[in-house]
């Protein structure tokens, strides 16, 4: 269920947790409102179950108007928080209920994965082309541009394929930056990439670019380049890990 309604700023609604306490998303407009969107405790409702809340941000000037004045971007913005919002409250009451039966059936922690763990990650149906992902907690949206038939709320798969090569690369060249004492403010890395002209579809190119600190010595930037090469995702395009695709 979704609460958006307002008065004084504050949103009414049953609820067993101060907005404080609640793990939240912001988003300021262009007209400089503050909305915020998360999702609460629901008392009652069964185990794991939660409410959606959207604080449109009114202020005392709007005069007890409820209304939000919104670019297209920041609809679409809006749009897929609410999205995966939505889906991460599914995925509470599914983890609670599924938590509980596996601690009965094996009796032993059933809280995540870890080292030595498989890893995992659910990725479930939203609406037009755009799908919720689910990790350790975490939530992600992907889309499809318009031109493709989705609505840009989000990434890419493809996207985010490329950025978490370029993001794992990242990680490795800051923990190389911190090892050497060099401050880690200003590292960036900008990632390019081509798609395939022929068959099967494929990412066929990319192009990664480390901006580096100032602060660090000539001679460690080969070194670093060296590490950021290994790190997890590169070493698994190297050796493509087996995948298997099935019905569940």
């Amino acid at each position: 269920m979704a609460g958006t309604r307002r008065q004084g700023g504050v949103m009414n609604g049953p609820r067993t947790k101060s907005a404080d306490a609640l793990a939240r998303d912001v988003i300021r407009t262009a007209h400089g409102q503050d909305m915020i969107i998360g999702r609460l405790p629901l008392d009652g409702e069964g185990q794991g179950a939660s409410q959606i809340i959207l604080n449109v941000g009114c202020q005392r000037h709007d005069r007890g108007e409820e209304w939000a004045h919104l670019t297209v971007p920041e609809a679409r913005q809006l749009a897929g928080r609410l999205l995966a919002q939505a889906a991460a409250a599914e995925r509470d009451r599914e983890d609670a209920v599924g938590t509980a039966d596996s601690a009965l059936d094996r009796g032993r922690d059933t809280a995540g994965s870890g080292d030595g763990h498989p890893g995992r990650i659910d990725v479930a149906y939203l609406a037009g082309e755009s799908y919720a992902i689910g990790v350790r907690g975490h939530e992600m949206l992907v889309d499809q541009p318009l031109r493709h038939g989705g609505d840009d709320i989000a990434a890419t798969p493809t996207e985010l394929f490329v950025a978490s090569l370029a993001s794992c690369v990242a990680f490795y060249a800051g923990r190389y930056l911190t090892r050497h004492g060099v401050c880690r403010d200003g590292l960036r890395v900008a990632a390019e990439f081509d798609m395939a002209t022929d068959r099967p579809a494929r990412v066929a190119a990319v192009r990664l670019r480390i901006a580096v600190p100032a602060s660090l010595p000539e001679r460690r930037r080969p070194g670093l380049v060296a590490v950021a090469s290994h790190c997890t995702v590169h070493n698994s395009l190297h050796q493509p890990p087996d995948v298997g695709i099935e019905i569940a």
